[in-house]
């Protein structure tokens, strides 16, 4: 897919606020920021409104289902979930069911799971198999997805075992994660992640493992739900508690190739949008507050005389995250070990960056297009002789809360679920069917719907 030309497009400064970018607090930080994170990577992609039908019409989400799905790199599972052959992750997407299963060689292959027979499921869960054995007439297969028996084989005369073998997908793996591609053909998965994985070899995920892993299916849209995660102007309405320590309105958005975009949210300032304040002790006083992904409950940190809370918290967080992580890490800047770093992998994947446990969200379209199951992984980094244990997803009941298992993260994640039901129902009753997006702060969401039409023109 050939990308537009990159049109060179500055950040604005924030209104009503002293006009601080993110580059500019980068370039005060106590360490020198690397260079793949300093400036702006924009293209001009206007300014028309998006139709709310693409959220909420059969047709169009039956077209995504068809056209964009089948060929885009998804990702399937985690290194940890499959360590030994045998073990195999259900991984289950816009209609289509596959097992991605661990070779004896240590290798991935995915596998259609419907049985050639009489076409069942042949796994309806994740787990360990010496064979694939379907439930309902005893066809069998091995785990490289060869055809090993089938009962009363003198009544199959037509079939031939070679022909019978499970269909398969591409499989590619990067950094611990592991994507599939229903199609043949299309760029490998390295063109299709650049330039993440050159951003990635900094923080390393392929160190990483999943400490916690969440799940609830919202009724909303599956872009609606991914569009609430690729912006921060919502911040000062849906999430005012974490006005006093996030520069919400300083994010920078930048867009690369047709696949990865990226947004910078500096913590440890306050919002433009309550001026300026020379506090710095209360500052941090909200971080610690309102942020229990990066500290402990009851935890107190005090700014000494003449220092900010931003560098306070960098001093902090590379002491405990060193701690946590069994490394040095007096290299990490302080931005990379507060700010928020999400990455967008176009169409469903967004994983942070940065050297502090890790956020990863997934969404895929849940049965229909005003349903969603949104997932939340939490990744610490394995100390050098460690082993990652085997993680399992908890689903989520609709009157549960994130809250209930991702602390102050899941509360603010909360918030949003609270937008999201009734945006697709607006969006539905919608009497211009119309949205409006700001040219910069919802340029991500452009550049997603840019690259999705991209696809379905194919």
């Amino acid at each position: 897919m050939a990308s537009e030309p990159v049109t060179p497009m500055t950040a604005p400064a924030p209104a009503g606020s002293d006009g601080v970018s993110w580059d500019e607090l980068a370039r005060g930080d106590s360490r020198p920021v690397p260079e793949f994170l300093k400036g702006h990577v924009q293209r001009d992609l206007g300014s028309a409104p998006i139709e709310a039908s693409r959220y909420t019409d059969p047709e169009f989400f039956r077209a995504e289902c068809e056209k964009m799905w089948p060929n885009v790199w998804q990702f399937a599972a985690r290194q940890e979930e499959m360590p030994e052959p045998g073990d195999h992750v259900l991984y289950e997407n816009a209609g289509r069911s596959y097992l991605v299963t661990r070779q004896p060689d240590g290798s991935v292959r995915a596998f259609h799971n419907v049985c050639l027979h009489r076409g069942r499921k042949l796994r309806t869960a994740s787990g360990w198999a010496k064979d694939f054995q379907c439930p309902y007439h005893g066809f069998t297969w091995n785990t490289d997805g060869t055809l090993k028996h089938i009962p009363c084989r003198w009544d199959f005369p037509q079939i031939e075992d070679e022909a019978m073998a499970l269909p398969q997908a591409q499989v590619g793996q990067w950094g611990g994660y592991i994507f599939i591609k229903e199609a043949e053909g299309g760029q490998s998965l390295e063109d299709y992640l650049a330039p993440l994985p050159t951003h990635f070899e900094r923080w390393q995920h392929e160190e990483a493992y999943t400490t916690a892993w969440v799940a609830k299916v919202i009724p909303a849209n599956w872009k609606a739900c991914a569009e609430a995660f690729m912006e921060a102007d919502h911040v000062s309405t849906t999430h005012p508690q974490i006005m006093g320590f996030t520069g919400d309105v300083n994010s920078k958005y930048s867009l690369y190739g047709d696949h990865v975009n990226l947004t910078i949210t500096p913590f440890g300032v306050l919002s433009p949008t309550l001026g300026v304040s020379e506090n710095e002790q209360q500052i941090i006083d909200n971080f610690v507050k309102y942020n229990g992904r990066v500290v402990l409950p009851g935890t107190t940190i005090n700014v000494p005389e003449g220092r900010s809370a931003r560098a306070t918290m960098g001093d902090f967080n590379r002491h405990r995250f060193g701690e946590l992580f069994g490394r040095d890490l007096d290299h990490a800047t302080d931005a990379e070990v507060q700010d928020a770093f999400t990455y967008n992998v176009f169409p469903n994947f967004s994983p942070w960056g940065g050297f502090q446990p890790t956020v990863v969200y997934r969404w895929r379209p849940w049965h229909d297009v005003r349903h969603t199951l949104m997932e939340v992984r939490l990744l610490g980094r394995l100390k050098p002789g460690e082993t990652a244990p085997m993680p399992a997803m908890t689903m989520l009941a609709p009157d549960e809360s994130f809250a209930d298992h991702l602390g102050q993260l899941g509360a603010v994640l909360e918030q949003d679920m609270a937008n999201l039901p009734h945006v697709q129902t607006g969006m539905e009753a919608s009497k211009t069917g119309q949205l409006q997006l700001a040219r910069y702060q919802e340029s991500r969401i452009r550049h997603f719907h840019k690259t999705l039409d991209d696809y379905l023109a194919r």
